[in-house]
Formats: structure tokens, sequence, C-alpha cells
């Protein structure tokens, strides 16, 4: 018989939420985790973006933190001091994060906040003077925040870095180290990674104590490509790449996709030029304002639009069920970031399609990215949005055009007026008496 959450040592409150919001059985990294990390041990936890990392870290720290209305509180030194850090790569992990514990701890009255860039500092500074118990952040505004004197850091006793090697990718690691070495009193440390490079585990080396390595029994090898994904390689001209696209987006069971490109310039074109043809497109790039990328994140998940066009430092953190399609619009960089790419469809058993466009340019970048990860397709069929093969392959209805056709509007018919008629008044004329003499 399977673990439940049921049978975990946690608070009436906590179940009563993760029984709310769905979660009945814990994923094999929580079910791992969990028994360490709710004994206060280290925790190295070795997973993919989309295992559910966020209730393995998120709900210890839930449990040890301590809640204004509990018992423990007024006896607390640092009364509305963060009391939990969690460290995180991008701006959309860190809002994810950060719902995510809300609604975790919604019966206990935790307090937690979401610190990033991209957002005025005041409505951040405001909430930590109010006070909050759990503080989740990127590691530039963390460290703005802290050299102001408005993040208290010393009181924090367990901390939490998520995405670890996507942090190294990023440069930001000398941040990390920064923020760690600030946190004097740690009692808990807990680092999530999907791959630990030598920087990744000299880290841990230095901040952790005696930590247990937990590896997903699901997690795949970098080199290895998700089995439930089918994958097509199409050598695509520049000038036909957007007619090929659409046709593809025409594509039957085609469901909320996520089209990549290498730059932001690209990544805005072609969100502009899909809406133009009739799509529901949305873009989300490093040169869009927080606020632009944040509304246009939230209408995909809401499905108010059904294409996402990124770029990959943008799509960072990005966790979404139910992509059916992710499409390739300009060659990945290498085998890592093509991998990263695909794995946003066929998640939590699913199957997905990728679609890669290799123009004559990236045929070396290609085969590169082909030997590393032995998929066999070293050379991409040469695809045009006229070729037969591109609709059997995909399963495109034959009619499909470059532009899809708008929902006609309805007529407008003639209002019928159902209104009793009011009957005209009389004008009654008051004659002028002068009153001179």
């Amino acid at each position: 018989m399977s673990l439940t959450f049921s049978d975990l040592p946690l608070r009436a409150e906590t179940k009563t939420a993760l029984h709310e919001h769905g979660f009945l059985t814990p994923f094999p990294i929580q079910e791992q985790v969990l028994p360490l990390a709710l004994a206060d041990g280290d925790v190295i936890g070795q997973a993919k973006t989309g295992t559910g990392k966020t209730l393995a870290f998120g709900i210890p720290l839930i449990e040890r933190v301590i809640a204004p209305g509990d018992a423990e509180w007024p006896s607390l030194t640092h009364a509305g001091k963060p009391q939990a850090l969690i460290v995180v790569p991008t701006r959309e992990l860190c809002i994810q994060v950060a719902k995510d514990l809300v609604d975790l701890s919604s019966h206990r009255g935790i307090r937690t906040l979401a610190v990033y860039g991209g957002k005025a500092f005041e409505p951040q500074i405001e909430a930590l003077q109010t006070g909050v118990e759990i503080v989740v952040g990127t590691p530039g505004r963390l460290l703005d925040l802290y050299r102001q004197g408005q993040l208290h850091l010393k009181q924090i006793s367990r901390v939490v870095l998520d995405e670890a090697d996507e942090m190294l990718d990023l440069g930001f690691l000398p941040d990390v180290e920064k923020i760690f070495t600030n946190t004097p009193a740690r009692i808990q440390t807990m680092l999530f990674s999907a791959t630990m490079p030598g920087d990744i585990i000299a880290l841990a080396r230095r901040f952790m104590n005696q930590p247990v390595h937990i590896r997903a029994a699901n997690l795949e090898d970098e080199g290895a490509v998700v089995s439930r994904i089918e994958q097509h390689v199409t050598r695509a001209h520049a000038m036909d790449k957007t007619e090929l696209l659409a046709r593809i987006l025409q594509a039957d069971k085609r469901g909320p996709t996520i089209v990549f490109c290498r730059t932001k310039r690209t990544a805005q074109k072609t969100a502009d030029d899909l809406v133009e043809r009739g799509f529901r497109a949305a873009s989300i790039h490093g040169d869009l304002g927080q606020s632009a990328r944040e509304r246009a994140l939230n209408e995909f998940k809401g499905g108010k639009s059904d294409v996402l066009i990124a770029t990959d430092v943008a799509a960072r953190g990005i966790d979404i069920d139910g992509i059916t399609h992710v499409i390739n619009y300009q060659c990945p960089e290498d085998e890592k970031t093509y991998v990263h790419r695909i794995g946003r469809t066929a998640r939590a058993g699913a199957h997905g399609i990728a679609v890669t466009f290799v123009d004559w340019d990236e045929l070396a970048r290609w085969k590169m990215i082909d030997t590393a990860l032995d998929l066999g397709l070293p050379e991409p069929i040469e695809t045009y949005s006229s070729s037969e093969h591109l609709y059997t392959m995909l399963n495109i209805p034959r009619d499909a055009q470059g532009k899809i056709a708008k929902t006609p509007k309805a007529e407008k018919k003639p209002r019928i007026d159902t209104r009793e008629p009011v009957k005209k008044r009389e004008r009654v004329r008051t004659k002028r008496i002068s009153t001179e003499q």
C-alpha cells in the first residue's frame, strides 16, 4: 500500500490544505525527502522541474514555521521577521512557489512574500515591515533588500535553494554564496537541482551539514530523452518558418503549445506574425516588463491564449501541465537546452509532440545535439509548408492555410422596441406678466 499524506506526522491544518488542493499521495521525490526534512536534516534532492519539488521542501518549512496564531508566537524573539528563505533563479518560478506555499498554509495564517526584480521596492518593503514568516525570492532582489536593511537574514533558520543548476547557468552562484554566508542561524539547508555540476557539489560541501543525497527514482539522465515525447526534426528555410509554424498549429488535437526562440527579437516578431494570422498567441521574453510577462503567462495558463512564444531564459521555471506541443522555432544551443525545452510537454504521464526547425546554418549544431543524445536523427528532413509529408507526419488537415479564419461576427439585428409608447406631453405656455409700472 502506497504512502499518503495522511500517514505523515503533519499538522491537521496542513493535511486539510493538501486534501483541498487535491494532493493525496506523495510523488517519489516527496516520499523520499519528507521524512528526512521533517526530522530537520539537510537534504540534496536531485529531480527535474515538474516532479513535485515544491511540496518536498514546502511542507517541512510550513510545519516548522511559527505562525502568529501559534502558541509559541508570544515567546518568539524576532516575531514578524522571516524564519525561512527560498531562493529561486527566476521571477516566474518565484511567483509560482510563493503561490503554492500560500495555498499550503492557508489554514495557518503564515505570511509568505515573493520578492523579485522588475517590481517596485515599496510594496515588498512594506510587507517586510508589516511582518512575514517565509520569503521566496530571486538572488539579486534578495541582496538588494538585505543591503538596504529591509530584509533580515540573521534570524532565518531554514534555507532552500531551488533549481541550483539553473542558478549556476545564470551566473547567480556568487549571490547565493553571499546569502548563505549571511544566514548564520541556519539549522536546516535544502538544495534541489536537476543535475549536480561540480560547482553545486562544492557549494553543498561548504554550506550544508552532512546532507543526504536523494535522487528521484523516475529522474532521467541529461542525455536521455523522455520516451513519451514524439520527436520530429525538419530542415526549414528561414523565409518559410512562419508558414510552417502556422500549419503545425492547426494539427489535430493540438492543445496549449510553447514555441521556443533563441532571441528576444525573433520571439516578439513571431508572436506578432501569429496574432496577425488569427492565432491566440502571446510572447514572454526579457525585453518585456515584469507586468507584461506576468500577464502573458496568466493568459496562457487561463486559456485566453494557447500559443506561448518564449526565449529560453524567460521560460526557465515555467511549469505548466497540459502542454501538447513544443516547437523549437530556432535550433537550441546544445543538448541540455534541447532536453529542457521539450521536457515542457508530456508532463504527468501524458504524451507530447516536439518539432524542431533546423535552418541550413544550424545543421552542424543539430548534429552535435543528435550525437550527444543519440537520437538517430542526424539528417533533418527538408520540409516546406507545402510538403506533403508534413500533413501526414503531424496530422494536419489538408485544407490548413497560413491563416485561420476569424469567427464571423453575428449580424446586428435591428432592435425591437417593446416599451410602451410614451404619450407626448402637451406644452403649456404661460404668459409672462410684467410687473414694471
